[in-house]
């Protein structure tokens, strides 16, 4: 089971979906690319846009607005792809998730993080690890390991990497 637990002093990469910005803790980035073509995948759920090529590997890529139900992500010169490493079902997994931009990476200390609220939020409570508070915005620290289930990340079954003949 993954460490879902909060240090004193964590950092994340900070990026924005829609209106709002959310943290990953940065051990879960493997990096951010910038967005390159993404081959789509028949019969794959709405919120999966397809594959990209990472050095050799093929590697699913997620389209995060899709998946907390807002509109499609519409490219533009800050969307940004962000790499990262999940953990489900007790198995490593490697995604790519579609982000409107990418901010920074920041420390927050414990004592800037509260837990999220029960009621009045806009997104499943699950998802969130805390609310993070930095320079009088609050950012949404995500628990990636949680906003996806293996059955809807079945595309993201480890797969052989390509062989340079083969592109």
């Amino acid at each position: 089971m993954a460490d879902t637990s909060i240090n004193k002093i964590s950092q994340y990469l900070t990026f924005r979906v829609g209106d709002e910005v959310f943290a990953l803790d940065v051990s879960q980035v493997r990096e951010v690319l910038d967005l390159i073509t993404i081959t789509k995948v028949p019969r794959s759920p709405e919120f999966m846009r397809g594959v990209i090529n990472v050095r050799g590997s093929i590697v699913p890529v997620v389209d995060l607005r899709l998946k907390f139900g807002l509109s499609k992500t519409e490219n533009s010169m800050d969307t940004r792809i962000i790499v990262m490493d999940l953990f489900l079902d007790g198995e490593n997994t490697i995604i790519g998730a579609l982000a409107d931009s990418v901010h920074e990476v920041m420390e927050l200390d414990l004592s800037q993080i509260e837990p999220p609220p029960k009621i009045g939020m806009r997104w499943r409570t699950e998802f969130i690890r805390g609310i993070g508070k930095h320079d009088g915005q609050f950012i949404i620290i995500l628990d990636i390991d949680r906003v996806f289930t293996s059955e809807e990340l079945v595309i993201a079954e480890p797969v052989e990497p390509i062989k340079s003949e083969e592109l």
